[in-house]
């Protein structure tokens, strides 16, 4: 005998009532709204990532449109953040294992400690040698050694290993690293030279793909595991370093036929492939054959790119819009020591971060007293500079204001809804894993700007000092 509901439907239907009319509804994003810690660079102050201050949240419905205001809301989420970081080149490892042990040790506090320092989590480095070595060398300069017999990373045992080894470790072992060619073996090109462009030849088209895998196999083995690598370093920039020409269409070939099969039959398919690895100008071109080809497309994880041509910030996030599904990461970007450069690398952090980018990395992360090594003659800004003769560390602004954005967005971070109604005030924010949101805002005027940051109907208010960069944590 069928068993009978012992409530009619129209009862069952009412009881479950609040189920449909709820289920469906999104919550809203729990945060406890009762004070916010502010802290504050100023270029006019002895204020560096200095604790100023904790605020109290005060009840506000509806802002003024006349106040400046920025405006927030943690359930709208985008992009996540893979970290931030600078770059393991030949002259920031010279220049580190150089310096006594103590500086040594005060340098990776600094940069890579999570706690105490600006807590990098994403870092670069390059398949042997750069503008940025002492001398140019690779792993292989046995021409003609297409089975790669000679391979070998002895030359980074010296200074990079090591360096890279202990950066590791004062991360506590929590750091992703990509790593990028500027050239290919002068013997694998068609100009027969490492420096002023050339091209692969053809017939090393293998050769290259299998010494990317031996490169990221030799590494691991001395326990530096690789995230991912860039194809081609600038590949349309006729160097008078070491570089080589791809043009989208080989840079894609390359990937379809070589390197992203190399990688599946190594058992690399893990480690993410980025094109470009250049200028925001013609970005959206570079991908276009890649992205658009599924053959292409499935090896590659998305575009690195640099800032040194114009700014063109918009076409990151066109190029977004049009391929939401790869990923974006700032690859490069030199810069000075000065106040100047501090303001330039946070307004191109907080317009590319809204504009879907997922990292963030400059250059060498520390050259010596004569802003090398470079073996080419360049001299480049730093954030750190460390003199080798004297044993002294100098820390330069741009450091600082670096670290409002490493410090306090940490990998797994997802950008939120983040407005401003002030045209002075230019900010970016982020919902941490933890559930601690963190607002930067940068003030690049000559003076105090009074401000407002609001949420869920509730308001902190303070003061951007003039020619300052704050974090904004609640």
């Amino acid at each position: 005998m069928k068993s009978r509901s012992r409530y009619p439907v129209p009862a069952l239907l009412f009881c479950l009532l609040p189920f449909f009319l709820f289920a469906g509804k999104p919550g809203k994003t729990k945060l406890q709204l009762d004070t916010a810690d502010m802290f504050v660079t100023a270029k006019n102050s002895t204020r560096r990532l200095a604790h100023v201050e904790k605020r109290a949240f005060e009840p506000l419905e509806q802002p003024d449109e006349n106040y400046p205001t920025i405006i927030l809301d943690a359930d709208k989420t985008f992009q996540t953040i893979e970290g931030f970081g600078g770059a393991f080149t030949d002259a920031a490892s010279e220049t580190f294992g150089k310096l006594p042990a103590d500086k040594q040790e005060e340098f990776l506090t600094a940069v890579f400690d999570p706690v105490k320092g600006n807590g990098n989590t994403l870092c670069r480095t390059t398949i042997h040698s750069c503008d940025y070595s002492g001398e140019m060398y690779t792993y292989d300069d046995t021409p003609g050694d297409k089975e790669l017999r000679n391979f070998s990373i002895e030359h980074d045992r010296k200074y990079r290993i090591p360096f890279i080894q202990r950066a590791l470790k004062a991360a506590g072992n929590s750091m992703k690293i990509y790593a990028s060619p500027w050239s290919p073996p002068a013997w694998m090109k068609t100009n027969n030279n490492m420096l002023y462009g050339g091209q692969l030849k053809p017939e090393y088209f293998k050769t290259w793909a299998d010494y990317f895998v031996k490169y990221i196999k030799a590494y691991e083995a001395e326990g530096i595991p690789i995230w991912g690598v860039t194809v081609q370093n600038e590949p349309m920039a006729v160097q008078i370093w070491e570089s080589c020409i791809f043009t989208a269409n080989e840079e894609a070939a390359f990937v379809r036929d070589y390197l992203g099969p190399a990688f599946a039959k190594a058992g690399l398919s893990r480690v993410k492939i980025m094109i470009w690895d250049h200028n925001r100008g013609i970005m959206y071109q570079r991908a276009k054959p890649v992205y658009d080809d599924p053959a292409v497309s499935k090896f590659v994880w998305g575009m690195a790119f640099h800032w040194y041509v114009g700014d063109h910030y918009d076409n990151v996030r066109q190029l977004h819009d049009a391929y939401p599904d790869k990923g974006l990461i700032f690859t490069e970007g030199g810069m000075g020591s000065g106040w100047d450069s501090a303001e330039n690398v946070a307004k191109n952090m907080i317009i590319d971060l809204n504009n879907w980018t997922n990292g963030w990395v400059y250059w060498n992360m520390m050259v010596d007293e004569n802003g090398g090594p470079n073996h080419v003659g360049g001299h480049g800004g730093e954030m750190i500079r460390g003199d080798t003769q004297k044993g002294e560390l100098t820390i330069s602004p741009p450091y600082y204001y670096f670290g409002h954005f490493s410090r306090f967005i940490r990998p797994g971070a997802k950008r939120i809804i983040c407005t401003s109604n002030h045209d002075d005030l230019a900010a970016c924010a982020f919902l941490n894993t933890d559930g601690k949101v963190a607002v930067v805002l940068q003030n690049r005027t000559d003076i105090d700007k009074l401000f407002q940051i609001w949420i869920n109907e509730k308001v902190v208010k303070y003061t951007s000092p003039a020619h300052s960069l704050m974090t904004v944590v609640f």
